[in-house]
């Protein structure tokens, strides 16, 4: 098996589940005209990730990672009227391109986007005393994923569902010698994450159009 039958298998499963959606189409065209890397989720993974929010009920989630709010889009629509989605992201071009396409979704009054590296947002999120969040998203630089995970710990409260991506980089954690900075991140934050005894966890790998990687899942105890 290879990319093209996971590509293929990912596509039928798009078209057999997922209603054709301007939105998120939209948005896709606004992330690939504003040269922001096509590095968003998966619709099958934005699907997931929505009923990921619905099935823990969230009312409020942390995003680290907003990109072209793509993602954002997704786990937003799973949240009540009032609910509350902060998203994180380094860069102001990607910001203002995720800002228009969430107002485009019509989700303004829900997603607020913070600007700025998340290793300090973080922090300023726990001393303003913003959590704790139902649901936390990591999709952002590999190379501090292991920091970033112990401020979500910090961020939730017993139940929160902590979901990281990338995490797998196409079968390349299993070399302990890669100078891969992405690869070196994730392989930091899969330790931590399997060292930690705040959160009971796992790692799904993920095959699609987005090829070989993999998500972890962890419930805060």
């Amino acid at each position: 098996m290879d990319n093209t039958i996971f590509s293929a298998v990912d596509n039928y499963i798009s078209n057999l589940l997922l209603a054709p959606d301007p939105v998120l189409s939209n948005t896709e065209a606004a992330i690939e005209a504003s040269g922001i890397p096509s590095i968003s989720v998966s619709p099958n993974q934005g699907q997931f990730l929505h009923l990921l929010a619905r099935l823990c009920q969230a009312k409020k989630i942390l995003e680290v990672g907003t990109l072209g709010g793509y993602s954002t889009i997704w786990m937003a629509r799973a949240l009540p009227a009032n609910g509350k989605l902060v998203s994180l992201e380094i860069d102001p071009k990607h910001a203002a391109v995720a800002q228009k396409n969430i107002e485009g979704a019509g989700l303004q009054n829900i997603v607020d986007i913070r600007i700025g590296k998340a290793i300090d947002l973080l922090p300023e999120l726990e001393a303003a005393g913003e959590g704790p969040f139902d649901m936390i998203f990591i999709d952002a630089d590999k190379p501090p994923y292991a920091e970033y995970f112990e401020w979500a710990i910090k961020l939730s409260r017993p139940g929160t569902l902590i979901v990281t991506d990338n995490v797998i980089r196409e079968g390349k954690v299993l070399n302990e010698d890669s100078d891969d900075p992405m690869v070196k991140g994730a392989h930091r934050f899969n330790k931590a994450l399997a060292a930690n005894p705040a959160v009971t966890a796992t790692i799904i790998q993920t095959v699609g159009s987005k090829e070989h990687d993999g998500m972890a899942l962890a419930v805060v105890n």
